[in-house]
């Protein structure tokens, strides 16, 4: 059991690592390559855009070819871009890179909760539920960390490409791994949804990748004319559906299961959730290093109290959620919101003269929170989905997790910079680390009220977890 489990949330560990672990290596990667500030962005970015809009297709595909087999698929090509990665000559070469590791993460994201889901019994899925968002909690925050002390080690030849070459030794043990899993079986061989499929790309296209550009290139009239489009694009996507259903031919994506309460309401939790943790980690280094001038190193330890109590709480998530009895979601994004107001109080009172180690108390306290709400929610939210749905399901909930994530760091972003112009860089040291401060601290008053919103999204999930499912 344990080294199944090791098999299996090792992939999940590295892909969301690599979310999260460029954000530190970004100075080393502009400095080495000559990229641009907005080549630099992409390369973050690109991966979560090939990321999300891979997710919905991958999942059916798991349905209908097993899930293991996808599973394979998709760390052989994380894997082999992420040799790429370590080896780019050009910012080019590292963007292109970055969008073949983003599509291999998205097709084998969604087949690891369904092979939890579908392979084990039921007796066994509550602890590896626990395991699944135990990896993507501890992978989201340690990132910043070992991606801070992997540029600080400053290998001769490798630098920043260390953060890339990390992924190899623990792809090639995961392919390894692969036949301790449990083999699943092939759905019913209805034909593919081509059409919902590439509808699915480009509504997700139209939303994430204008999210994850505009700011650097300063909201050009074609974001906001894709921005203007993707409403559009999902309208068209869920008639298509719709249409498919009403013919009694296989959608893509079972819209059944967005008419479930209990699953409708994991979604709205979830993307509340994930709205606010891209962007309080990136703005976090951002305030760090470019305000202070601390080194990668430096801001990454300045995590490491939010990562040593996301561990924790992972590992002592079921003793935790039976003693915090029903509503455990609700409190942990409750608790986690006023976590939020008090970093904020701290970086408004003690301004530029605020010490990383002033920052641990509150940091831990979110770090726990985190770690309960990754090591709950995916459980709830899926325990109600029908077994020949479970690849949908699966690739919906990641991809609302990655679409909430891009809006929530765009949205972070206009909040931050507001009070932190970029162009206030070049000017005298106190004023950027002035700016910085005011900066930071709206960000984490938005942070407050997004996992507020989280928190009323738990209330729901919680009340209507208890309701009976639909019929069909």
């Amino acid at each position: 059991m344990a080294t199944r489990t090791a098999a299996l949330l090792s992939a999940t560990f590295m892909l969301f690592l690599d979310v999260s672990i460029v954000n530190v290596a970004s100075p080393a990667i502009r400095q080495d390559l000559g990229a641009s500030t907005g080549a630099v962005e992409l390369v973050a970015s690109v991966y979560t855009l090939a990321f999300a809009c891979t997710l919905i297709t991958a999942g059916r595909l798991g349905d209908r070819y097993g899930y293991r087999r996808l599973y394979l698929i998709g760390m052989a090509v994380f894997t082999l871009a992420s040799v790429f990665c370590a080896v780019s000559f050009s910012i080019e070469w590292l963007i292109g890179s970055r969008a073949l590791q983003g599509f291999g993460a998205g097709v084998m994201a969604p087949q690891v909760l369904s092979i939890i889901q579908r392979t084990f019994p039921p007796e066994q899925r509550g602890r590896l539920f626990a395991a699944y968002g135990s990896a993507i909690g501890l992978a989201t925050v340690t990132g910043p960390v070992l991606g801070g002390l992997l540029v600080q080690l400053r290998v001769p030849g490798l630098d920043w490409r260390l953060v890339f070459a990390i992924n190899l030794p623990v792809g090639i043990a995961a392919l390894w791994g692969l036949r301790l899993l449990p083999e699943s079986p092939p759905g019913e061989r209805t034909a593919l949804d081509l059409a919902g499929a590439a509808l699915s790309v480009i509504t997700l296209g139209l939303l994430v990748y204008p999210l994850a550009v505009g700011h650097s290139a300063d909201w050009p009239l074609w974001t906001v004319v894709m921005l203007c489009a993707a409403p559009v694009a999902l309208a068209v996507l869920v008639a298509h559906q719709l249409s498919r259903e009403r013919h009694g031919r296989w959608p893509l994506l079972k819209l059944v299961l967005v008419r479930d309460p209990g699953f409708r309401a994991g979604l709205v939790a979830v993307a509340a959730f994930f709205a606010g943790v891209p962007p309080f980690f990136f703005f976090l280094s951002v305030y760090l290093q470019t305000g202070f001038g601390h080194s990668a190193l430096a801001a990454g330890l300045t995590q490491l109290p939010f990562a040593v109590a996301t561990g924790a709480a992972s590992r002592w998530s079921a003793p935790i959620t039976s003693w915090l009895g029903r509503g455990v979601l609700v409190k942990a994004t409750g608790a986690l919101a006023l976590s939020m107001l008090a970093l904020a109080a701290i970086v408004d009172m003690r301004g530029a003269d605020v010490q990383p180690w002033e920052l641990a108390v509150p940091m831990a306290v979110g770090g726990a929170c985190f770690g309960v709400f990754t090591t709950t929610a995916f459980a709830q939210a899926l325990s109600r989905v029908p077994p020949d749905a479970t690849g949908s399901a699966s690739g919906l909930l990641t991809t609302v997790q990655q679409a909430a994530g891009s809006l929530g760091l765009t949205v972070g972003g206009v909040v931050f910079y507001l009070a932190s112009p970029t162009a206030a860089l070049a000017g005298e040291a106190t004023v950027v680390r002035d700016r910085h401060v005011t900066g930071f601290t709206d960000l984490l008053l938005y942070e407050a009220v997004v996992f507020a919103l989280a928190c009323v999204a738990s209330l729901l999930l919680d009340r209507k977890a208890a309701l009976p499912q639909p019929v069909g």
